[in-house]
């Protein structure tokens, strides 16, 4: 099985993207992703450069169950956990069903983000490659 993520959108704020598990050319998983803008790759402010990760599934008392990105060039700790609004990461990946503007501040939000971490949790092997694309640019 293989990840991939699409970045489609980014502003100064934020970064949507979508986010699939392929096995073999069936895509069997879909969900959206919110993280930050890209900052240059800078630790806490920034999402990760576009290239291929490895990922493996971890716990933490913080996320519970959640993934970590691991080689991000240079980056520790770049996670896929639960969060629906841009400030709930620092760098991670939040995943979600869509994208709506929760607390009507204009940014779009991800909901359902631990249901949506939670199915992918169960569908995922515990290690796995991810694919990330800048299709925003």
């Amino acid at each position: 099985m293989i990840a991939s993520l699409n970045r489609i959108n980014s502003n100064e704020i934020q970064t949507h993207a979508h986010w699939y598990f392929y096995e073999g050319y069936e895509q069997v998983f879909h969900c959206i992703i919110l993280e930050l803008p890209d900052r240059q790759n800078k630790r806490n402010i920034s999402r990760i450069l576009p290239g291929k990760y490895s990922v493996v599934k971890r716990w933490s008392e913080k996320y519970k169950w959640h993934f970590h990105i691991s080689d991000s060039n240079g980056r520790k700790l770049v996670l896929v956990h639960q969060g629906n609004y841009f400030r709930d990461t620092r760098g991670c990946q939040l995943p979600g069903t869509s994208f709506k503007d929760i607390d009507n501040d204009g940014n779009l939000d991800v909901i359902w983000s631990r249901r949506t971490l939670d199915n992918m949790l169960a569908i995922a092997p515990d290690k796995f490659d991810l694919y990330i694309n800048d299709n925003d640019k």
